[in-house]
């Protein structure tokens, strides 16, 4: 396959951005897409220029790291990370738009390189439990019902990677915030912290500055873990219940 890359490039965070445009041929339609970025970097350093900087770990969908907006679409004309994303997804001689992650609460670092260390500031703020276990206590100590189980591990799914935010015209983290919210809240171990999780972590949401959110969905279509839509109604009967409860102390 032969394709036209025009990839987003930006020395620094204080610096213009600008769109380049590149040439590559070879590829695989077996290559994943971060094999293909490989594969144009291997030839700009041969050429002696400067390689795109593109975020990844784990390469396997798990990390989240690997936050790109291709064609406009958060990690693709697919519904999966970056990462697994494969050549066979695009056409030869197909033109290829390649750009970082787009929210004021996501500054971009180097060329599709963004700071995503606002998430980890929301987590801090409540997405942890305070029980103290002493000695790793059995299995089943703790009886769970199982729609509840199911429940938080379809919440502990997410992966952080952004997705919803890029995706969403708000630039809203609503949607990751509910999945950690909701993922502790439903189980007995999270239920010390249940009204404080979720005034502290929507607190920390708004004060990174991410967009507010008006339920266009577009979150839950991009999110490449399947997190649903009604996670974020299922917060905010959280932070309403919790509210109420502060406000009558």
């Amino acid at each position: 396959m032969m394709l036209t890359l025009r990839v987003w490039r930006q020395k620094n965070a204080d610096a213009d951005g600008t769109m380049s445009t590149y040439e590559v041929d070879g590829i695989s339609p077996d290559m994943s897409f971060l094999e293909m970025l490989d594969t144009l970097n291997e030839e700009l350093t041969l050429r002696g220029e400067d390689p795109v900087a593109f975020d990844h770990d784990c390469r396997e969908g798990i990390c989240g790291a690997c936050s790109l907006v291709i064609n406009g679409d958060a990690h693709g004309p697919e519904r999966t990370t970056t990462c697994q994303l494969h050549m066979r997804s695009f056409e030869d001689g197909d033109t290829i738009d390649i750009e970082p992650w787009r929210a004021s609460a996501f500054p971009v670092i180097k060329d599709l390189v963004v700071d995503r260390s606002a998430f980890d500031r929301i987590i801090q703020a409540g997405g942890y439990i305070t029980v103290p276990t002493g000695a790793a206590p059995e299995a089943h100590a703790t009886p769970v019902p199982k729609p509840d189980a199911d429940l938080a591990f379809e919440h502990a799914e997410c992966i952080g990677c952004g997705a919803c935010v890029a995706a969403c015209p708000n630039g809203a983290a609503m949607l990751f915030t509910s999945a950690k919210v909701n993922h502790l809240n439903v189980l007995p171990q999270g239920a010390p912290e249940r009204e404080t999780r979720v005034l502290d972590m929507v607190e920390q949401m708004d004060e990174e500055g991410f967009g507010g959110c008006t339920l266009t969905g577009e979150c839950a279509t991009a999110c490449p873990k399947g997190i649903p839509l009604m996670s974020i109604t299922s917060m905010n009967k959280e932070w309403l219940r919790a509210t109420r409860r502060v406000a009558k102390q």
